[in-house]
């Protein structure tokens, strides 16, 4: 399954748009394209203070890519418990974390080989 049809940037932006919807904190992105053998070409990771905020990124996202690129998630998984949500979006993978599950498995250092870019916000 390719989802070639829609820009790659386009995406990332309208998830972007969706995670700072609702206040989303501490967005990365992590460009996975120079290392061997990976499942994407980006990751993007952020954070919620509570399982209610977690669960109002993912919609969000949902929401916005739907509206504005006509797409939907390949796959979601983590609702259950808004702990630590995963969004597939095939090229695309969001990480919606509550911040001690984010510290505990530090995704960022995981992949330290993959281009860094933080997302300043206003709030």
């Amino acid at each position: 399954m390719t989802k070639d049809k829609i820009p790659t940037d386009q995406l990332i932006t309208t998830i972007i748009g969706g995670i700072e919807e609702v206040k989303g904190k501490e967005i990365t992105i992590l460009d996975l394209r120079e290392i061997e053998n990976t499942v994407c070409d980006y990751f993007i990771i952020c954070e919620g203070s509570s399982n209610t905020q977690v669960n109002a990124i993912v919609g969000s996202v949902q929401k916005q890519v739907s509206k504005a690129l006509k797409d939907k998630p390949w796959h979601i998984e983590g609702t259950e418990n808004a702990e630590w949500v995963l969004m597939d979006y095939v090229n695309v993978v969001v990480h919606v974390f509550q911040k001690r599950i984010r510290e505990y498995y530090n995704i960022e250092e995981l992949w330290g080989d993959a281009k860094t870019t933080r997302i300043e916000t206003s709030y």
